[in-house]
Formats: structure tokens, sequence, C-alpha cells
């Protein structure tokens, strides 16, 4: 299996222990929850990552504490999915007669 297959396996499991933590099956707590703005937050969180990595990038000598650069590429990863779900609509929770930004869809109204 090619190396980055591997990385797309291990941020499945990730994503589904997470998962787990985030949205306890016993809890009220939705994953569309999470993302007010839609895609929009999601698209910040992505951001912030990348910020993260190029800080920690930016100082060949540091060592980071906590986050390895890998987890934060895994997290990317699992945050662009999060992002194609909900643009799709298929993301726990979402409101079906909101936009991916999750705003209320407006119909057009046809004058006669």
């Amino acid at each position: 299996m090619k190396e980055s297959l591997k990385v797309l396996q291990k941020a499945a499991e990730i994503q589904n222990k997470k998962g787990n933590d985030y949205q306890n099956p016993n809890s009220r707590v939705r994953q569309a929850m999470y993302y007010p703005r839609g895609c929009a937050t999601i698209l910040d969180t992505m951001q912030a990552k990348v910020l993260r990595i190029q800080s920690v990038l930016q100082d060949k000598n540091y060592d980071p504490n906590f986050e390895s650069l890998e987890d934060s590429c895994i997290d990317i990863i699992n945050y662009a999915s999060f992002f194609v779900a909900y643009m799709n609509g298929h993301i726990d929770g979402q409101h079906p007669d909101n936009d991916f930004l999750n705003r209320p869809k407006t119909t057009a109204s046809v004058e006669e």
C-alpha cells in the first residue's frame, strides 16, 4: 500500500476515535454545532492548523511540545473531509434548510 494511502487510513482511524469524544453517543452535541458558519468555520480551523505548522517550521531547532507536524497534517486532512461533507449536506446535525455557510437557503420567488 502506498504511504499516502496509509496516511489516509490513519486519518480515518483518528477521525473515528476523536468523533466518539467530540460527539459522545449519549450527548446532544452534534458535529454541525462545531461549525456555526458552516464551511467558513471549518476553513478557519484548517487555516489555524496551517499557521501552527508554519510557526513550527520557522524555527528549525523547535521541538513541538504536544502535537507533531504529522498530527497537524492529519487534522487538516480530516477537516478537509468535513468541509466536503458539509458542502454535500452530510454532517451530523446539519440543518437541511441551510446552505454550506449555514445560512438559511433563499428561494427565489417567481413573479407572475
